[in-house]
């Protein structure tokens, strides 16, 4: 199977998907479909998690890269691939060329987070760090292509591609048969498509959702004009899934198969991430952890059973560090406050005996004297506390105005 180039006339069907299948035997692995109590008992049916996060390379992007490129043409081979990406498809093309000995080079943002860079270079890549947004990167990658011959391989916007994306949905039906309702993220579409195209052609009854997230979100705005729109995506944790604009060949599936495309916020995808590292044991990313955030937001609004679909694993220890305190944030499970105290011996003190019998464990302390809203008795403290949830933060603020504490914020 091969097609060489993105056709949008020529249908992509379930063959196709199941000729990519049989192309990866042996080369990607079918991810565990583990299930989750916690979200069972929200929804209120039976939630399974499918585990691409525990893919080769750390996400599902493996499989549609190794299907484009082995069904290149010897001569295409020959002249080697080359690709643009800040992180998983630049390590799922870096991993399918050296299995299939095709030499590969993956053009980076300067920015990229160096587990990626280096995981990419380990997988047999040559890396060429240009540019500072994605679009400069993906530039430079197809003027290389055009200079050296190059195959440019897509991230998204090819039929083999998608197929390769779509074993995801064969192995869904496969260790879920009873499976009601399927949430995959969507960027450029790729995933999401190929999923539709499979699970839609055996059981049509099958709601497959999409969800964006909400600050770059250009499938909406898309679907409501009828073709795809170009939106200028604003910043979101949720890297992997921040597209400009659909693709042309997977809008047109998605158009067709997918029932819905949801959004979630920023504080929803910290809430998931965090959920999914404390409750399912699962190190994702945030745009792996959009279909749970979009479970945590409306949980009532999915038949069951459900598969969410955990796309990708490779976050950034110190993006890690980050969300995971604006999840707990979010959960109210941290609280910053920032107080006006008498400029005295043991005022400080007898504030954290305060914090002490409402049991705020203080992670933080930042004392203030020298600052011109100050008067000249009083010095401000900024606290970073831990609390146990949004009733608890609301009694740690209320417990301080009783004892006659100003609280800024």
């Amino acid at each position: 199977m091969s097609f060489s180039t993105p056709d949008p006339l020529r249908p992509l069907i379930l063959d196709d998907v199941r000729g990519a299948q049989k192309m990866l035997a042996g080369v990607a692995r079918m991810t565990a479909m583990e299930g989750s109590r916690h979200l069972t008992q929200l929804v209120g049916a039976p939630v399974h998690l499918k585990c691409e996060n525990l893919q080769r390379t750390g996400s599902f992007k493996l499989r549609g890269a190794y299907v484009r490129i082995a069904g290149l043409r010897p001569e295409e081979k020959a002249a080697g691939v080359v690709a643009a990406s800040a992180g998983n498809h630049a390590q799922g093309v870096a991993l399918a060329s050296s299995l299939l000995g095709v030499r590969s080079t993956v053009f980076m943002p300067v920015g990229a987070p160096l587990p990626k860079v280096a995981a990419t270079r380990e997988y047999g890549a040559e890396v060429v760090l240009h540019g500072t947004v994605v679009d400069e990167t993906l530039a430079a990658a197809e003027a290389y292509a055009r200079e050296t011959g190059a195959v440019f391989i897509h991230p998204f916007d090819h039929p083999d591609i998608i197929a390769g994306q779509g074993t995801v949905g064969l192995e869904i039906l496969e260790q879920c048969p009873e499976v009601r309702t399927i949430l995959v993220g969507i960027g450029g579409g790729g995933l999401a498509a190929g999923i539709a195209v499979a699970v839609k052609a055996v059981r049509p009854d099958v709601k497959v959702i999409g969800v964006q997230a909400a600050a770059s979100a250009a499938y909406p705005p898309s679907l409501a004009a009828g073709h795809p729109v170009a939106i200028d995506p604003a910043p979101t944790m949720a890297d992997g899934i921040k597209v400009g604009r659909p693709g042309d060949v997977p809008f047109g599936l998605i158009q067709e198969l997918v029932d819905e495309v949801r959004t979630v916020t920023e504080d929803e995808l910290s809430s998931a991430l965090l959920l999914c590292l404390e409750r399912a044991k699962m190190v994702v990313e945030p745009a792996g952890a959009s279909p749970v955030a979009a479970l945590l937001s409306d949980p009532g609004a999915f038949r069951g059973p459900v598969v969410a679909v955990l796309s990708g694993g490779n976050v950034d220890p110190v993006l890690l560090q980050r969300i995971l305190r604006h999840g707990m944030a979010a959960a109210g499970r941290y609280l910053s406050l920032r107080l006006r105290l008498p400029d005295r011996p043991g005022a400080l003190a007898a504030l954290l005996r305060s914090l002490s019998v409402v049991d705020a464990n203080v992670l933080d302390v930042s004392h203030v004297r020298t600052d011109p809203r100050l008067g000249l008795t009083e010095v401000e403290v900024e606290l970073h506390l831990e609390t146990k949830g949004p009733e608890h933060c609301l009694e740690v603020g209320s417990a301080l105005r009783e004892e006659g504490y100003q609280v800024i914020s």
